[in-house]
């Protein structure tokens, strides 16, 4: 279940959504998926079942567990989650902004990182579970988190985004090359690469690529071949697409098409399970391993 945020957050929040545990039925256990960059960030909160636990790679047998309540920096590749218990959820997908107004910190210190909530938060984080384990039902859930997201609005370090990175997502989007956005920025390349990185947390030109790459999910999941997908979605040709497909995703296009994802950056992973040596080995980095604690 999803649906568009409070109009106070809409800045700041793409979607907010909620998630219940499957009926039961028989799974494989244990089940993951492949997550797909975005391009955003994400928080959630796990209200039942296990924390959640992320893996390095789809046969990394421990993973690492980062609690109930999470932070997802944007990145560029994809990365391994457990599914296999039931669970019940509640989060946000975050614009860019987000990070620098709810959390007072530039998105590119969070890129390519998961980061427990209680690391950001103290227990803060805990005291927002608590309250969000008392809802009654799902939709009371999600309301109950975005008044305290515009809480934390109201009392946090609120810092903008700044314009020049706002302006530069709204040309991409309307199809302007980064060159040409950063000549009419009036920045340096330089200067403009850093205020859009602090804002979204990747590069702009890494940013444009997932969003050229993100456009081939839903045409995938139609009749086209993949030629004409690489066309549709602006690859030079086909190999191109499957190269940067296979970079993003941990899996050829090929693969993502026989494997009909339900939704579409959610890829269920048994068939496709990769040895630790393969190429498709997704890279993750966590607050820990470059000493973030203070985070």
């Amino acid at each position: 279940m999803q649906h568009a945020p409070h109009p106070l957050l809409a800045r700041f929040v793409k979607t907010a959504w909620a998630s219940l545990p499957a009926a039961a039925q028989a799974r494989p256990a244990p089940a993951r998926e492949h997550v797909l960059p975005t391009g955003l960030m994400h928080l959630v909160f796990r209200l039942s079942g296990p924390g959640v636990r992320i893996f390095d790679h789809a046969a990394d047998g421990q993973g690492r567990a980062l609690g109930h309540g999470v932070v997802g920096g944007p990145r560029a590749g994809f990365y391994a989650k457990d599914v296999g218990a039931p669970s019940h959820s509640v989060g946000v997908q975050l614009l860019p902004g987000a990070a620098q107004a709810l959390l007072g910190l530039p998105a590119d210190e969070l890129a390519g990182q998961h980061v427990s909530l209680e690391d950001l938060w103290g227990n803060h984080a805990e005291l927002m579970r608590e309250q969000l384990l008392a809802a009654a039902t799902p939709q009371q859930a999600l309301r109950r988190l975005e008044a305290l997201l515009l809480q934390r609005l109201r009392t946090g370090p609120a810092q903008p985004a700044h314009p020049v990175a706002l302006q530069a997502l709204r040309q991409f989007d309307a199809g302007m090359g980064v060159e040409d956005a950063v000549a009419r920025s009036g920045y340096s390349h330089r200067q403009f690469i850093r205020l859009f990185s602090q804002a979204v947390g990747l590069g702009p030109k890494l940013y444009c690529r997932l969003q050229r790459f993100q456009k081939t999910l839903p045409l995938l999941q139609g009749p086209l071949g993949l030629a004409a997908v690489a066309m549709e979605a602006g690859y030079s040709d086909q190999s191109h697409l499957s190269r940067e497909f296979r970079e993003f995703a941990g899996l050829t296009p090929e693969q993502y098409r026989l494997a009909r994802p339900a939704s579409a950056n959610h890829v269920p992973v048994p068939r496709f399970c990769a040895s630790p040596s393969s190429p498709s080995r997704p890279h993750v980095n966590f607050v820990q391993d470059r000493g973030a604690a203070g985070l």
